[in-house]
């Protein structure tokens, strides 16, 4: 089988191109490489790839620019795309929302009409737990709606589901959208929390610690991320057979589309999550407390029932090893 994978040289995408690879699939990797952050991380997880096989190929290219997307698709003959790339950062899009624009939508588009034209069996793309904006009630689960983004990232992560659905319905292209859950773990986004609370506390710099340390996340670790994306990689989506118009199912539909939270389905405490990473490092925190930001929900927690029941998905890595995994790897990287 030959896959494109979308945002290659970023976090989940070089995980995910990894496993693949070690499967025997031949993998094209697309990436920009932009500069959101510091590319020499991006830059070093393509190498190891390049390393590890000739079956992977990497095509440097901005999705929203259509014409070299389009050459791609015409070259390689793709039989499945799973799309990782996309502008990420809920408080990044406050500030910038035009790079979302680009990125999540236009860039979404040309890998979506692509797909159509190109006869693509299965589209997998990433969505966001973001999707389910200002719902309070908890987990989070695919038949609740999501209708009530409260930043643009997230706005533009349910656009795609919404993109996706109408391509599945007028050209019967199965697509599958993913909302991932505080993804989290070894050769991560230096912008995101774990990387900056490692950094600070190993510096001794303080750590600010939003909405006061109350949040809850459910955070989950990488190799299950990709582990649910490989199962749906092997079941391309396929119409709800019982759908009712009457009665709608927000995550299935009469066509070829489906929608899954993927998950830790076992949510901490930030400060249980710090404390975590305090007890790795066997240091303690300089903790600066602020208040909740805006963009920001309190708590965040994934009904992963129908992975489970669709496909046996079950995470597996408890919160304490997985930060313990991340943090062996950062002192390996950097040398502490």
């Amino acid at each position: 089988m030959k896959i494109l994978v979308t945002g290659s040289a970023g976090f989940i995408g070089f995980h995910l191109c990894r496993k693949l690879i070690l499967k025997g699939y031949t993998v094209v990797g697309l990436d920009s490489i932009n500069n959101y952050y510091d590319t020499k991380i991006k830059l070093e997880r393509l190498k190891i790839l390049k390393k590890l096989s000739k079956k992977f190929i990497f095509k440097k290219c901005d999705m929203s620019n259509l014409s070299p997307v389009k050459k791609i698709f015409k070259k390689y003959k793709f039989d499945q795309v799973v799309n990782l790339a996309a502008q990420a950062g809920v408080r990044y899009s406050i500030g910038n929302p035009k790079a979302y624009l680009d990125s999540n939508l236009v860039g979404f588009f040309n890998i979506l009409d692509c797909s159509k034209q190109f006869k693509i069996k299965h589209l997998i793309y990433a969505s966001t737990s973001s999707v389910y904006g200002n719902n309070s009630k908890l987990p989070f689960a695919e038949k609740n709606h999501a209708d009530h983004p409260i930043q643009f990232y997230a706005a533009t992560k349910r656009a795609n589901e919404l993109m996706a659905h109408s391509y599945s319905s007028l050209y019967n292209l199965p697509t599958t959208g993913l909302r991932f859950f505080t993804v989290y773990g070894p050769w991560g986004r230096p912008d995101m929390a774990l990387f900056i609370f490692t950094k600070n506390i190993l510096e001794e710099k303080p750590i600010d610690v939003f909405n006061y340390g109350k949040h809850t996340r459910d955070f989950t670790y990488i190799d299950d991320i990709v582990k649910g994306i490989i199962k749906i990689i092997d079941n391309p989506a396929t119409s709800n057979k019982n759908w009712n118009s009457d009665q709608p199912d927000p995550a299935t539909s009469n066509v070829p589309w489906r929608i899954y939270n993927i998950g830790n389905n076992k949510p901490i405490l930030l400060m249980d999550y710090i404390k975590a990473l305090e007890k790795t490092l066997d240091k303690k925190a300089i903790i600066n407390y602020l208040p909740l930001q805006l963009g920001d929900v309190p708590d965040t927690c994934a009904d992963t029932n129908n992975l489970k029941i669709n496909f046996s998905y079950k995470p597996s890595t408890p919160v304490f090893h997985g930060v313990s995994n991340f943090v062996t790897w950062y002192k390996n990287y950097y040398q502490e």
